[in-house]
């Protein structure tokens, strides 16, 4: 005797898709700053520092006025020599806050990779029940070696399981603490070194080389151990140093010029020849800091850096800052349909009954022949029959339930003397003619009505008559085309991956708003299409999972890999998903364009800052050369001592007030370049400029209170 009621536990609603997760970068903690000072120190050295040419010249600049301080001692001269080294401080200290939060990062990942010993297999065969086992460290094992796992010990190493199923705690790499499935053959066949075995024995082939485990890979990487610049970050960093050798040579200059002015040209008075002479090592060198572009060079590397930790925070592996940078500037996005588009799992929308059948008789028998039919689409017939029908609180006694197979093709029930089935078209038909039943005239173009709306058709019959069809819908995710039309926004073409037939691809299409798709697609396809893409000067981006899309990953200029999927397919692409979030894929490039973005901005902002401090300063140091000058001093600053004094307190502080920004990212709005490059310039150019005159000014004020040093 059995006994099923429809009431059943309700399932949590997902988060609807629509919504943006906050790309997380963290506002600046004093404590993380206080941990990271050490490591500024460290970078003080010039061997560290010589891979930022900008902030390698404000040392030697610092240390040239120390040796000037002291041979000639002053408080203007100490207080400036004090700020030039706080400057070249801030700035390592703003790469090693970005470094201290991965390598906090790394030490979590630490933990999961603890001396493991595992049971390594000397001779094994697919289908072998006598394992020839032996313990070794799980340092010592090799490409290619076999291990057995069993129920609460610990996956030694990266591999692909090969024998059994298991249940897997993988909470020590992706934070998630609900187990997952891995099983051999298939595309969820990847373990990963580190992780638990909560149930039953695997056996695995290790596919990593000692050292080059996903784990230690993500370490170094996290720390920044294996971060390279990208093509984009080189480029700047050229330019920066161009603009700094510029400056060097207009500073060098600018004393003798001055000097040939007033003493050739007889420009000025005698005080002003006296001004030119003592236009001091100190003064130049303090120019030359104000007027190069510390602020992003100070910054550049930090930005770089909180890019690659913002993916980490979302279980996103990127094998190098060229994927995230690639990521930002993608054109053509291809994206799965099931399980990325849709929720993956077709669910009931509507019942349509046969002629001379009731809707409700349809649902009552669509809802009994699924009361144990724990599929996803089982359990969303059931609800859909108590939503929209009504059908609620029944008990059922003395049932025999009828499981589906692939044989039959049908399930159902047996009981109170009806004979329930539902499943697919040719498989309830035959089962009706096979109990004496006819076929109804309509079915056919009901069947044929759900199949073209990119439905699935479920026929239920009971013993020998045709009551209707349950129509099985694939689900668009909520808040898909709202995703769909940011990205049109933003350039981006998406372009729907499946093997569905083109009817059924066009009416899923249409509903998402995807902007083009592949039906009955196949590796070639894919790959065919990203080549095509590529040589039509477009940057591509994809996702995958399984051997066959390994080609199309390491063809696509961003491929993301499922961390459920095949070894082939993560060494094929250049990002890894943790999660195994298809819809990710949407999140990395937004991550990806912030990342251009806030390097943009503050570049932007650097250079624009530049403009204010040659009010500031250049006035006046030789406003009494060339008097015209002091028309610039717009700020009215109380003396040339202060002046010099405020913009390079200025120059520092700045550095540390943007530091924030540099990990967090500029907040990402969807718009086009037009509307990117306007918003730039009006806020960070503008900005730019508008920020150091207020703050000059407001620290010049402070100075000149202070007696002694104006």
């Amino acid at each position: 005797m059995s006994t099923a009621t429809t009431e059943r536990p309700q399932a949590q609603p997902n988060p609807p898709e629509g919504v943006k997760k906050k790309v997380g970068g963290g506002l600046l903690d004093p404590k993380q700053l206080w941990i990271s000072l050490p490591d500024a120190l460290k970078k003080l050295d010039p061997r560290t520092l010589w891979h930022n040419p900008v902030m390698l010249i404000v040392e030697i600049g610092s240390v040239f006025t120390t040796v000037l301080a002291i041979t000639d001692p002053s408080v203007f001269a100490w207080v400036i020599t004090v700020w030039l080294w706080l400057t070249v401080v801030f700035a390592n200290l703003a790469e090693a806050v970005a470094e201290g939060r991965g390598k906090a990062q790394a030490d979590t990942l630490r933990k999961a990779k603890q001396d493991t010993v595992a049971r390594k297999l000397a001779h094994w065969k697919p289908g072998a029940n006598v394992l020839d086992e032996t313990t070794v460290g799980a340092t010592e094992l090799k490409l290619g070696d076999f291990v057995v796992v069993d129920a609460g010990e610990v996956i030694p190493g990266d591999g692909e399981v090969v024998q059994g199923i298991a249940s897997v705690d993988e909470s020590a790499i992706t934070g998630e603490s609900a187990p997952v499935i891995r099983e051999s053959g298939g595309d969820r066949s990847a373990v990963t070194g580190g992780t638990r075995v909560l149930s039953d024995r695997i056996v695995v082939r290790i596919t990593q080389k000692p050292g080059e485990s996903f784990v230690d890979r993500m370490i170094a990487l996290v720390e920044g151990a294996n971060r390279q610049k990208t093509p984009n970050e080189i480029a700047l960093n050229i330019l920066l140093a161009s603009l700094t050798i510029i400056f060097l040579m207009a500073v060098a200059t600018l004393q003798p010029m001055a000097i040939f002015a007033v003493g050739e040209q007889g420009f000025g008075t005698d005080d002003a020849v006296l001004n030119a002479n003592g236009v001091t090592g100190i003064v130049l060198v303090s120019l030359l800091v104000c007027l190069i572009p510390t602020t992003i060079g100070a910054l550049l590397s930090a930005i770089g850096i909180a890019g690659m930790d913002r993916l980490v925070q979302r279980n996103v592996l990127a094998m190098s800052g060229r994927a995230v940078e690639a990521a930002g500037d993608v054109n053509v996005l291809l994206l799965d349909k099931t399980g990325t588009i849709t929720l993956g799992n077709r669910q009931a929308s509507e019942f349509v009954p046969v002629h001379g059948v009731s809707v409700a008789e349809l649902a009552d028998a669509a809802q009994l022949s699924s009361l144990a039919d724990e599929t996803p689409e089982g359990r969303s017939i059931v609800v859909h029959a108590k939503s929209a029908h009504g059908l609620r609180e029944r008990e059922i006694h003395d049932a025999t339930w009828i499981e589906f197979t692939a044989q039959t093709r049908m399930s159902g029930v047996d009981v109170d003397g009806r004979v329930l089935r539902k499943g697919a078209t040719s498989s309830v038909t035959e089962w009706v003619r096979s109990n004496g039943g006819r076929i109804p005239d309509d079915l056919k173009g009901i069947v044929d009505e759900v199949s073209s709306a990119g439905g699935t058709p479920l026929v239920v019959a009971e013993e020998s008559r045709i009551l209707g069809v349950i129509h099985l819908k694939d689900v668009v995710k909520n808040g898909m085309r709202e995703r769909f039309d940011e990205m049109r926004r933003m350039g981006i073409r998406t372009v729907m991956i499946t093997g569905d037939n083109p009817r059924t691809a066009e009416a899923i299409a249409k509903e998402a708003g995807v902007d083009d798709f592949l039906a009955e697609a196949t590796p070639e396809d894919k790959l065919a299409l990203i080549r095509r893409e590529q040589e039509g000067g477009k940057l591509v981006a994809m996702t995958g999972d399984g051997t066959n899309d390994a080609p199309a990953l390491a063809q696509a200029d961003v491929g993301v890999a499922m961390n459920t999927g095949t070894a082939a397919a993560k060494e094929a692409g250049n990002m890894v998903d943790l999660d195994s979030d298809p819809t990710k894929l949407i999140e990395i490039v937004e991550i990806g364009k912030q990342l251009l973005i806030t390097r943009g901005a503050l570049t932007t902002f650097s250079i624009a800052n530049d403009i204010a401090k040659y009010f500031a300063i250049i006035p006046a140091i030789f406003a009494a050369v060339y008097p015209g000058l002091d028309t610039l001093n717009i700020m009215r600053l109380d003396s040339p001592t202060s002046a010099i004094l405020s913009a390079v307190v200025f120059n520092a502080i700045v550095i540390v007030a943007l530091i924030p920004l540099a990990l967090r990212g500029v907040q990402y709005r969807p718009s086009d370049a037009a509307t990117l490059l306007r918003r730039n310039l009006l806020v960070y150019g503008l900005g730019g400029i508008i920020t150091p005159f207020v703050g000059i000014k407001l620290i010049d004020l402070l100075i000149s209170a202070i007696p002694g040093i104006s």
